[in-house]
């Protein structure tokens, strides 16, 4: 009895599929996963609302009543899914002249290599896009600006007034910034600073303020303070994606305790594959739904360079 397209299939799948995942491992390590803390998502989007807290404590006066303060919600991020899909198809001829496995080799490990890449790419965006207005987040500004609201009045800045390249005054300058970050009440919280997201134009620059033993570029006998202080305990990370060469990110503990640059995974990476019955052909396809953002902008801080 012959073998029917629908055979062929189910006996070429299992093959085809083991070699999508470890084509698409190979693509890795997976750049986004070093800026972006990840979670699960069983929803359409999801929505994250900030909670400003209470202004700082009076004194109260000797038979005189507490003082009562009132917390509200502030702007909300949205995450929304988006769908990624790409197929391909072997047609019958080839299925004839027995070339399904070579040609279904390569074009499985094409379909894994451009799904990745989506995903770095998708990424990737939000900090190419992080100084853009027309890219704002939940509280109108873009992720990066030097006015973001707070909720109890005034505006708070997550780059530097004048952005310079990356040098040691400058990373010395943003790190400082960092630390004086307050909540949306003015009270002064505790920020550091993780790790140094940079392009790979930056990683030579990079990698001399944060690993020489004595200060870069000069003749004094001081010690490389950034390095001698672990104010960077995660050091840098090369972004093969990122789209300006000068511009530089820092990552700070907002973003390690989940609150702030997010990505929702919705539906993990599916395949499939089936018989067209009007053409013979045998397709095959891959798909997943994820999202990515930003929630809280004290997460990262910023700069374009000079």
């Amino acid at each position: 009895m012959a073998i029917s397209r629908a055979q062929l299939a189910k006996e070429l799948e299992p093959g085809l599929n083991a070699l999508f995942g470890m084509s698409y491992s190979d693509y890795g390590p997976e750049e986004y996963a070093e800026i972006f803390s990840i979670e699960d998502s069983d929803r359409a989007f999801e929505e994250e609302v900030l909670i400003t807290g209470f202004g700082s404590a009076p004194v109260k006066s000797e038979g005189a009543g507490v003082v009562f303060d009132t917390a509200s919600e502030g702007f909300t991020a949205r995450y929304t899914h988006q769908t990624i899909a790409l197929a391909f198809s072997l047609t019958q001829e080839a299925i004839e002249d027995n070339l399904y496995d070579s040609l279904g080799r390569r074009y499985v490990k094409a379909l894994a290599r451009s799904m990745a890449n989506t995903k770095e790419v998708k990424g990737a965006d939000v900090l190419n896009n992080a100084f853009d207005t027309g890219f704002a987040g939940g509280d109108g500004q873009p992720l990066i600006s030097t006015a973001h609201p707070l909720a109890g009045g005034g505006t708070e800045a997550n780059r530097a007034a004048t952005m310079a390249d990356l040098n040691e005054t400058s990373l010395e300058d943003n790190l400082i910034d960092i630390s004086t970050f307050t909540d949306d009440r003015g009270l002064l919280i505790s920020v550091q600073a993780t790790k140094l997201v940079i392009p790979p134009q930056l990683v030579f620059v990079a990698d001399r303020i944060l690993n020489s033993t004595l200060r870069p570029g000069t003749a004094d006998n001081d010690v490389n303070a950034i390095r001698n202080t672990g104010v960077l305990p995660q050091g840098y990370t090369v972004n093969h994606y990122l789209s300006d060469p000068d511009a530089y990110f820092l990552l700070t503990s907002v973003t390690e305790a989940g609150e702030g640059l997010k990505m929702f995974q919705r539906t993990a990476m599916e395949t499939s594959m089936e018989p067209d019955f009007s053409t013979d052909n045998i397709r095959y396809k891959s798909r997943e739904r994820y999202s990515f953002g930003f929630s809280d902008w004290r997460g990262i801080y910023g700069s374009q360079g000079a």
